[in-house]
């Protein structure tokens, strides 16, 4: 793909993992930007589920839109940028498609069991913090590193995890990519940063915001983000703030590769970088806001009562009504079964193949109000 802009080239940094059991060492390839230890810090990392393509696009296009800032002068902090995170589950083709959302070996998501921080950093700043809240942020940053080369890292998937871990802990702004199966764009965040993180929502265009402090299963944002909300439980009478926007930002469908909406993408994310002060500019006025935030635990995860082909009868991006029909469940030789929404809310994904077994989830409904269901696995399923 030729890009419009005459890219200047990053600086490059190569992390080699640990070879597998058979074939060759797959490596990292880490873009920098900017001054290391500047302020703002963004890091940026598409592809943990490595068949989720259009974050990877994304990348690609802001990439040679940051080389350009930086040979103007105009990056005012750090941008670490990931376009290929996980070289692991990028390399796991199975009977002719790619399979990269579970490590092939084990079968381990991706994008959970994340390590959880806090307990190690708390033990770390006990009896450290103080009422400045800056040097609170730069003692915890600090621990956290600390903590982080004690991790284990002798397998492709410990070393994986530490490298991204490493990269990414220290960072003001955390953008973790991804795409769901047949979707809009939507986000995962954290309780505590709404509605601060509005502004993304609005860049991104996004239609559905899922909310959650602990959404069941560490994912990836939550590790990066988490422990700043759980310290400030912790230590009441020092100043922590929620010193890591870290977001899971789906953009649209797995395979909705597409070369004008990845640069849309891209200049989504580039002005959300100058709104934040990482790169000195100018944006036009702030897009509309196409949704209200929801919590994740009113998330409807639709499921498939029985196995059978699927016949949605509502489109991606509509809004539902409690009761209402929103797929079907066909069995070839026999009988049609409805699949109601049991809460009022806009449907933001669905599944792009369209067949079902007893179980499985066919879509995801984004509603206001916590259903009973959800409470206390509002993300393991997925």
């Amino acid at each position: 793909m030729t890009h419009p802009m005459q890219a200047q080239n990053p600086r490059r940094e190569t992390i080699t993992l640990p070879p597998p059991m058979s074939g060759p060492a797959r490596e990292i390839i880490v873009l920098r930007f900017g001054t290391p230890g500047a302020r703002p810090k963004a890091y940026l990392q598409a592809g943990l589920h490595a068949d989720e393509f259009p974050g990877m696009l994304a990348l690609h296009d802001l990439v040679p839109r940051l080389a350009e800032a930086e040979s103007e002068g105009r990056i005012a902090g750090e941008i670490v940028v990931v376009p290929i995170c996980n070289p692991v589950g990028l390399s796991q083709e199975v009977h002719g498609a790619l399979r990269g959302r579970y490590e092939t070996a084990g079968g381990e998501n991706f994008n959970r069991g994340w390590p959880d921080l806090a307990d190690g950093v708390a033990e770390r700043v006990a009896g450290r913090l103080g009422e400045d809240a800056d040097a609170n942020v730069a003692i915890i940053r600090q621990a956290m590193g600390d903590l982080l080369s004690t991790m284990p890292r002798e397998t492709e998937i410990t070393a994986l995890r530490h490298a991204l871990m490493t990269l990414a802990h220290d960072a003001d702004y955390v953008l973790d990519l991804h795409a769901d199966s047949e979707a809009e764009v939507h986000l995962y965040i954290g309780t505590p940063l709404w509605p601060d993180a509005a502004d993304l929502a609005r860049e991104v265009g996004a239609r559905a915001v899922l909310l959650e402090e602990v959404s069941g299963g560490n994912p990836f944002d939550e590790a990066c983000s988490g422990p700043w909300w759980s310290l400030a439980r912790r230590f009441p009478a020092y100043p922590v703030p929620a010193a890591c926007l870290s977001t899971t930002v789906e953009l649209r469908s797995n395979n909705q590769v597409d070369e004008t909406l990845g640069r849309k993408d891209a200049a989504a994310l580039l002005s959300f970088l100058v709104r934040r002060g990482v790169v000195q500019g100018e944006t036009g006025p702030l897009p509309e806001l196409l949704c209200d935030a929801t919590p994740l635990d009113g998330m409807q995860q639709l499921t498939a009562p029985v196995a059978g082909l699927i016949l949605y009868r509502v489109k991606l991006g509509e809004q539902v009504r409690e009761g209402q029909v929103v797929a079907e469940i066909v069995d070839p030789l026999g009988a049609t079964t409805p699949v109601l929404a049991v809460t009022n809310g806009v449907l933001f994904a669905r599944l792009e193949q369209r067949f079902a077994w007893e179980g499985r989830i066919i879509g995801k409904i984004a509603g206001a109000d916590p259903l009973a269901s959800r409470v206390g696995t509002t993300l393991l399923p997925a």
